[in-house]
């Protein structure tokens, strides 16, 4: 399953270990007059130039890192960008933020082209203080740690070392013994490193409290509304919650029911809520999975195609799974270059098949931006926009699946095992919302309490119709496997409520084919400067996950497993 390598996939047009050398350009677009509307636009188009290079050379690091975590040359380099750069950017973002606000033509910039930018800026004056930014370098320096960790979890299988992708992608094996045998393998792997995790965790929460504090909030989770200008409320969070344990909760039990029957099994037990009725992996290698997956892009939109195979020759796809490389996938802006790059860690299954598909969704999305309005800027990347897009590709595809499973019966498996994949992202996240909202308002919580509470939420969501008896310890320290808790906390939520905007892309594209897919583009290139529900609407769906909203599409997604049983 080897990949050809390529390093050279992004431009460092700025030296990052002359700290000195970047302050000082900091400091010459502060001492910049600005004495007319004209000199404040091109101040900003200034400041995004030094941004975007700043930008590019870092991500680039990161990524490297990610890609290889036990070189010691690309680990010195990612962690000087951290130790150095990072409060550098914080430093210095707080007085160009200043710099602007303060201007007097500040409030007679376009709203439609910088109202956006206008509130990003002002929430992040309110939030910043000096004594945040070692917390911060400190909250990075954890991040690392566990990514270091994650990177070099092997396990024994057989007689042989295997990287820990390796057990996670056999849950899905058809044998029932070899899932039970996995999932066991996982949580012993898991408990060894949960006293790491834990400390990581505890020191963490203890950070961010303290981080929100010093920024005058009684609490983590009310100062991440406000960093994340959130276009809802915490109260719509805790409805939204309540909805989908009404209306999806019960459709999930009904679905569990069904695979239990298909399986013949009397109790449906944590290693049955896998995808378990793939005869085989959709591919072994990775360049068939890349040609498969550019065939199903094509075959939707010559669009979606051509810029996979453009990413694909020109190095910016790394989707080989080897001892090192830190987990997970993810798709990350280049905005010198103007380019994408989709990193993945997953050994072949169909999990590894619809994550790329969920990647290229952004990537897609980050060209259209680009062709029409340029680079992503930070403070437009909402992820209950990117999100859609990611969630929409994966459903706009499945009617291709054919293209992996040929035999009709794994062709309709596969698909229903999509769908069953949007019941849980609506679920899952929303799950790990509500844990980060208690993690976070009850910060002095001891590790035990922390695990009782991941269990009891997992019962309330996922795992409501699993037999989990004699598995609480197992099911409890889980949390410890979701890196979004540890390095992007409160990005969950976001999940849950682009799905339902993503199953109405499906529903649309099941009444008209064409529209649906000219929408989604049109959508993916909206100005992001628009609200989201105006993002949502010019992608002819709608920003809404109220209790009627939650009740339909938990009938609609229902009914098309129905279809597909047919």
């Amino acid at each position: 399953m080897s990949q050809n390598i390529n390093l050279n996939y992004y431009k460092e047009l700025i030296d990052l270990q002359d700290d000195e050398g970047i302050e000082a350009q900091f400091q010459s677009l502060l001492a910049v007059p600005i004495e007319s509307i004209s000199d404040l636009e091109k101040w900003l188009e200034d400041e995004k130039d030094l941004l975007f290079k700043i930008d590019e050379a870092m991500t680039g690091h990161q990524v490297d890192f990610y890609r290889n975590t036990e070189d010691a040359d690309i680990k010195s380099t990612y962690l000087h960008d951290q130790q150095a750069i990072q409060p550098l950017l914080m430093k210095y973002e707080a007085k160009l933020n200043d710099k602007c606000c303060e201007s007097t033509y500040f409030t007679q910039l376009d709203e439609n082209r910088y109202g956006l930018m206008r509130r990003v800026r002002e929430s992040k004056i309110k939030l910043f203080r000096e004594e945040n930014i070692p917390l911060f370098v400190k909250e990075q320096e954890l991040c690392t740690k566990y990514d270091e960790i994650m990177g070099s979890l092997t396990v024994e299988w057989e007689g042989e070392e295997k990287p820990f992708p390796f057990i996670e992608s056999l849950l899905d094996n058809l044998d029932r013994a070899v899932r039970k045998k996995a999932y066991h393998t996982m949580m012993s792997v898991r408990r060894q490193i949960k006293p790491d995790m834990d400390a990581i965790m505890d020191e963490l929460i203890q950070l961010r409290h303290q981080i929100a504090s010093n920024a005058g909030f009684e609490n983590y989770r009310d100062y991440m509304f406000v960093a994340k200008n959130r276009e809802y409320s915490i109260q719509d969070c805790y409805d939204f919650h309540e909805n989908v344990a009404k209306y999806i909760i019960p459709a999930w039990n009904r679905l569990a029911n069904v695979f239990k029957t298909k399986l013949g099994v009397d109790k449906y037990r944590p290693w049955d809520n896998t995808a378990k009725f793939m005869k085989n992996p959709p591919y072994s290698e990775v360049s068939t999975l890349m040609d498969g997956v550019s065939e199903m892009l094509g075959k939707t939109d010559p669009f979606f195609a051509d810029r996979f195979d453009y990413m694909r020759e020109h190095g910016l796809l790394d989707l080989d799974n080897r001892k090192g490389k830190a987990p997970g996938g993810f798709c990350t802006s280049l905005p010198v270059s103007g380019d994408t790059f989709v990193f993945a860690n997953f050994s072949p299954s169909f999990f590894s098949l619809i994550a790329l598909i969920h990647e290229m969704g952004h990537a897609v999305n980050g060209y259209l931006q680009l062709s029409e309005h340029g680079p992503i800027e930070d403070y437009k990347g909402r992820s209950e926009v990117a999100e859609l897009y990611s969630h929409g590709m994966e459903l706009l595809l499945l009617d291709k699946l054919d293209r992996f499973y040929p035999d009709e019966e794994d062709f309709k498996n596969a698909q229903r095992e999509e769908l069953r994949r949007a019941f849980t992202m609506l679920i899952g996240p929303l799950a790990g919302d509500l844990f980060q909202h208690w993690m976070y308002t009850n910060p002095k919580h001891t590790s035990k309490e922390r695990d009782e509470k991941y269990f009891e939420i997992s019962k309330l969501y996922g795992l409501n119709p699993v037999d989990t008896s004699g598995l609480e310890e197992e099911i409890g320290i889980s949390w410890a496997g979701t890196l979004h808790y540890f390095q992007v906390p409160f990005y969950l939520i976001e999940y849950s409520i682009s799905m339902l905007g993503a199953l109405q892309i499906l529903e649309n594209y099941q009444n008209n084919p064409e529209k649906a897919v000219e929408s989604f583009k049109k959508g993916a290139s909206a100005d992001y400067n628009q609200s989201i529900a105006t993002i949502y609407k010019e992608t002819g769906v709608n920003f809404d996950f109220s209790e009627p909203a939650v009740k339909r599409m938990g009938e609609f997604l229902e009914k098309v497993i129905q279809d597909i049983h047919q």
